[in-house]
């Protein structure tokens, strides 16, 4: 299982990447998005026939490179919205695209709120 806490943002590439680059290739399409790649937010780059993975993030004084490469099947990356240069996803969804499941399929329930106009705080 995969845990992040919520304040790690995850990009996902909407195109893909070639999978030669490495470290400073990878960063600099961060950069071209307009991101701070020194954030620890997690940069997710999937090849053309998205069988080979790389995740590249910050991580106590050094970059991380994670690659993953499929021997069989592809990922199941969504389908970006026209011009998008890459998605935000949350770390369900890269746990689910890392173990090839097609997230955009699955539905999640809708988050509970309390009703308006009920006090929650705990009585004392």
């Amino acid at each position: 299982m995969l845990s992040l806490p919520p304040s790690v943002r995850i990009h996902l590439a909407a195109q893909p990447v070639d999978m030669r680059k490495g470290f400073d290739g990878l960063m600099a399409i961060v950069r071209a998005w307009g991101f701070d790649p020194f954030t620890g937010d997690l940069f997710v780059f999937v090849s053309r026939n998205r069988t080979r993975l790389k995740v590249l993030h910050w991580d106590h004084g050094g970059f991380v490179l994670t690659y993953k490469r499929l021997e069989a099947g592809a990922f199941r990356v969504p389908l970006p919205k026209p011009g998008a240069s890459k998605l935000r996803i949350d770390s369900t969804q890269l746990a689910m695209l890392l173990d090839g499941i097609d997230f955009s399929r699955v539905r999640r329930p809708r988050a509970w709120m309390p009703p308006k106009g009920i006090d929650t705080a705990p009585q004392v």
